[in-house]
């Protein structure tokens, strides 16, 4: 399972160019793609990894606070680009991305581990095209990989 977190000042998401699904202010946007090994330890991992990175500035201007510790917003998005291969040739492989079936389970999971935390929880709409906007603060962007945690 693959994350992208970048921190943002605002973000929002849209369906269909008109219909807002999810909006935060001072937080977190993660994209999030889910491969065909991927399970609920996966899922385990990046929500607690999530929600406990401290990339938000304390008094003295250190990362060293996290989301929860600020009380922001996550907007979560379902993204299977994200397990792209792009090693051969131009057009991307997406083989590496689970079926729709089982991503959507296990995003729905995620979004639910990161909601028995905080309500602060916005979603985009899985497998639909979207429009994300957002203000990155920093900018602050980062990539985790459920597979590489050590």
């Amino acid at each position: 399972m693959r994350a992208v977190v970048q921190r943002v000042l605002e973000a929002s998401v849209r369906v269909g160019g008109d219909e807002t699904t999810g909006e935060i202010q001072r937080g977190i946007l993660v994209f999030l793609g889910v491969g065909p090994d991927d399970a609920l330890e996966d899922v385990r991992y990046l929500s607690d990894k999530v929600l406990n990175l401290r990339i938000f500035s304390d008094e003295q201007g250190k990362m060293n606070l996290s989301v929860l510790d600020i009380g922001g917003g996550i907007l979560v998005v379902s993204q299977f680009t994200l397990l792209g291969d792009c090693r051969k040739g131009r057009r991307p492989s997406y083989a590496g991305a689970a079926p729709p079936q089982k991503a959507r389970c296990l995003y729905e999971e995620f979004v639910k581990e990161v909601n028995r935390v905080t309500p602060k929880v916005a979603t985009g709409r899985f497998q639909e095209m979207m429009q994300v906007h957002l203000v990155n603060d920093g900018p602050a962007t980062l990539l985790l990989d459920s597979r590489k945690q050590f």
